[in-house]
């Protein structure tokens, strides 16, 4: 009933008076639509780059190798592209976590000092308004404006598990989940919410150290599916050697042609394959 009240005052605070309601609330429609366009737009904008360096590849193959090596070249490149940023993902969300983590130890020491739940977020997300990083610059960010929606709704007495549930990126979803539910259980059960976040805290560390332990111990296996993938092209250079032309017949004849395509389709299968037995092995 508290929070509901608190929430009919906080409404009427924003309809009242009239003019300045309707003010407000024009204002924050215009926001929420500039928010929803300058996403729409970041997400085309990214599309159209990726789009970029495939059409660039294609032009290039297909002036050196014929259609065939413009299949084979964008193909190539788009397999470049998806491994470059699963890495730069992954690297992402192991920043991302980081950081979260260090401001649930910031949330834990804020409630354990007496501070209000609101309040406490809202020294959490502080910790990460100004703290870019090479890694990713937005992280930082985004897991300030998380927490900030979060302490939000925790000073007007809102869904705090749903805002954190919906709050942040992808790269951030599963970590804030684990937050959501805690806060979830002492709003049901009464149970210290100081005492959960310390878990979901160390269970974010351990984690984190566990998913960095892999990837070091997971580098033999990706270099060894990188030679691999390199193989073709040392038995191009060994045909070439032994004087058998296979660049002629790969580029200048129509057999040669479908063979580029079928070969290169297949080698870019296998990294993709050999990527996701080797993602399977970190976990989540």
């Amino acid at each position: 009933m508290l929070s509901l009240a608190v929430a009919t005052l906080a409404a009427g605070a924003l309809c009242w008076p009239a003019e300045v309601g309707r003010s407000r609330l024009t204002e924050l429609r215009r926001r929420g639509l500039r928010t929803q366009m300058a996403a729409a737009g970041r997400s085309w904008t990214a599309r159209r780059c990726g789009l970029l360096p495939l059409a660039l590849a294609a032009g290039i193959g297909a002036l050196l190798a014929g259609p065939g090596g413009s299949l084979a070249a964008a193909m190539v490149t788009g397999t470049a592209t998806a491994r470059w940023r699963a890495g730069r993902d992954r690297r992402a969300t192991a920043t991302a976590a980081t950081g979260l983590s260090d401001a649930l130890g910031v949330l834990v020491a804020e409630l354990r000092a007496g501070a209000h739940p609101g309040d406490a977020v809202r020294a959490a997300a502080d910790t990460h308004a100004d703290s870019p990083t090479e890694v990713s610059p937005n992280v930082p960010t985004d897991v300030f404006r998380a927490l900030s929606a979060a302490a939000a709704a925790a000073a007007l007495g809102g869904d705090v598990p749903a805002v954190l549930r919906s709050a942040g990126p992808a790269s951030l979803r599963s970590w804030l989940g684990r937050l959501a539910d805690a806060w979830s259980l002492a709003d049901h059960y009464g149970i210290p919410l100081a005492d959960l976040c310390e878990a979901v805290r160390s269970d974010t560390e351990h984690r984190v150290r566990f998913a960095a332990e892999v990837q070091a111990r997971l580098a033999g296996p990706r270099a060894t599916a990188s030679v691999l993938a390199g193989l073709p092209l040392l038995g191009l250079a060994l045909g070439h050697a032994l004087g058998a032309a296979p660049l002629h017949v790969l580029c200048e004849t129509p057999v040669g042609q479908v063979l580029l395509v079928i070969g290169t389709a297949a080698v870019c299968v296998g990294v993709q394959w050999s990527a996701r037995l080797v993602s399977g092995a970190v976990p989540a």
